[in-house]
């Protein structure tokens, strides 16, 4: 299972998970059958608001799940419709989101959790 990871700057697997994916600075992508993780700057980082691309984000890298401490609803919907679940962190780092991942203990997101924009509604 390849699983991405917004981070704020590549610390390997003690990377902290970003607040939003769409303006994450880089992802680390682990994969958890061969315990390897790479890292991939955001290649949509200036795309603008509520236009995220978040296959383009993340390099086209094939991914199955995507762990982030907040998502739009724009790039939720598209990561779900090419079969990528994605997940609110609640540990800080990847190691901690990838334990809690493995044990069915991270919360799927769905759409009435998504980012309502960054003037207060956002909750995150």
């Amino acid at each position: 299972m390849k699983v991405c990871f917004a981070v704020q700057n590549d610390e390997g697997i003690d990377s902290t998970v970003f607040n939003h994916f769409g303006s994450a600075p880089s992802f680390i992508v682990v994969d958890t059958e061969f315990q390897k993780a790479v890292s991939i700057n955001n290649s949509d980082m200036g795309h603008a608001h509520g236009a995220c691309s978040p296959l383009k984000a993340i390099g086209g890298q094939a991914v199955d799940a995507v762990v982030v401490g907040g998502i739009g609803a724009g790039a939720l919907m598209k990561l779900n419709a090419d079969g990528i679940k994605v997940f609110r962190s609640v540990a800080s780092t990847v190691k901690g989101n990838l334990d809690l991942l493995t044990e069915n203990k991270l919360p799927e997101l769905t759409m009435h959790q998504t980012c309502k924009g960054h003037q207060g509604g956002c909750g995150h």
